[in-house]
């Protein structure tokens, strides 16, 4: 699931200040970067299953795995986990009304803060 016009896909940010406001909303970039692009997840698990708030980006400026670099934000995504196979993030997929309100609260929130810092 797409959640189009939250304004973040319109934001760009320094790397390590967009990292660590990320943290804060509980969205984690661990190990899921290259030199040019960043995912951020945040992890929901509820009885109707686990899902992931994925927020991605790419390098417009310098690169990510020298910790110096301007990232663009993408639209915001919300998947639900299938063991062994993975995340599907497809538009056919079932999201509890709860979380998707939930995601929006935080996408919504993240915005306004991002864009104290954005470039």
């Amino acid at each position: 699931m797409k959640f189009e016009n939250t304004g973040i896909e319109s934001l760009k940010a320094d790397l390590s200040r967009l990292d660590s406001t990320m943290d804060d909303y509980g969205l984690i970039r661990a190990d899921q970067w290259d030199y040019e692009r960043v995912s951020y997840d945040r992890k929901f698990e509820m009885k109707e299953g686990t899902y992931y708030l994925r927020v991605q980006g790419y390098a417009v400026e310098g690169d990510v795995g020298g910790r110096h670099a301007v990232i663009q934000l993408m639209t915001p995504i919300l998947g639900k986990h299938y063991y062994p196979h993975g995340v599907e993030y497809g538009e056919d997929e079932h999201y509890p009304n709860s979380l998707v309100s939930q995601c929006e609260k935080i996408l919504n929130q993240l915005k306004e803060e991002v864009k104290q810092f954005a470039l």
